[in-house]
């Protein structure tokens, strides 16, 4: 741990030496005739902004990892998310924690979103982003485009008998559920299931229980129910550009569905 600390001293120092330099005259001179540069902390964070009308958002930690918000933070990182023009997070990372004073962006720059996939949420996350980087116009057809996915999946599952199920779901994927119209009868994580969830369960009448791809803790109320349908969802998209988060819900409902 203290040879870790170290490492990341040396680190924030090495950023806070380069950043100290400043940007050339020339370059600063012509970044006002370009659109402003974002980065995003994740897959998920950058997929509202692309909600929000902005394009080939770059973001932080990789989309592969199984729970990005423990990504570690590097020099490199740091000097991306310093050179930008805005940073979109959500707060719970841990680079946020691991960043301290390395970060120097001016206020108003550092913009912190709530990172739920309900159509309201994604509504409001997105047009405070589209706000600020005047993509309205963008906004407001990938948004049209996000909600119509949701409506017809919900018509989908009701069509299918599955709003009539009782489901058990992961805490972090209830707001996904709700929008599809679906029974939420109970909730568990993120932490491990409890000894009283696992009885409850056990009591049968679930149909489908939701586990979360990045937080997997279903195992046990599988093994009390294993007649009960599982279902994994994501929240984190594999992969960032241009509808990524619409890609990654329509996977979460043919899951659903199948």
């Amino acid at each position: 741990m203290r040879k870790y600390l170290f490492s990341l001293t040396i680190m924030l120092l090495a950023v806070l030496s380069i950043s100290a330099q400043g940007v050339p005259e020339e370059v600063a001179a012509s970044s006002a005739s370009h659109p402003a540069s974002i980065v995003a902390s994740t897959s998920w964070t950058a997929a509202f902004a692309d909600l929000g009308g902005l394009d080939d958002v770059a973001f932080i930690a990789p989309a592969n990892l199984t729970h990005p918000p423990e990504y570690e933070i590097t020099v490199s990182d740091v000097v991306k998310i310093n050179h930008a023009d805005y940073f979109i997070f959500a707060g719970y990372e841990r680079m946020m924690q691991s960043m301290g004073d390395s970060i120097k962006k001016e206020e108003g720059t550092m913009l912190q979103i709530t990172t739920t996939n309900d159509i309201e949420n994604v509504k409001k996350q997105a047009a405070t982003i589209a706000s600020i980087t005047g993509t309205e116009g963008k906004s407001k057809e990938r948004l049209a485009s996000y909600i119509a996915t949701i409506e017809e999946g919900a018509k989908q599952a009701e069509d299918r008998g599955l709003t009539e199920a009782k489901v058990y779901c992961h805490a972090m994927q209830v707001y996904l559920a709700e929008d599809l119209g679906l029974q939420v009868a109970g909730t568990f994580g993120p932490g491990p299931v409890t000894a009283q969830q696992i009885s409850e369960v056990s009591k049968g009448g679930y149909h489908i229980i939701i586990d979360n791809i990045h937080n997997p803790i279903a195992g046990p109320l599988m093994e009390v129910s294993p007649d009960t349908k599982l279902v994994v969802w994501r929240n984190f998209p594999e992969s960032g550009g241009r509808g990524s988060l619409e890609s990654m819900v329509q996977a979460n409902i043919e899951a659903l569905l199948q």
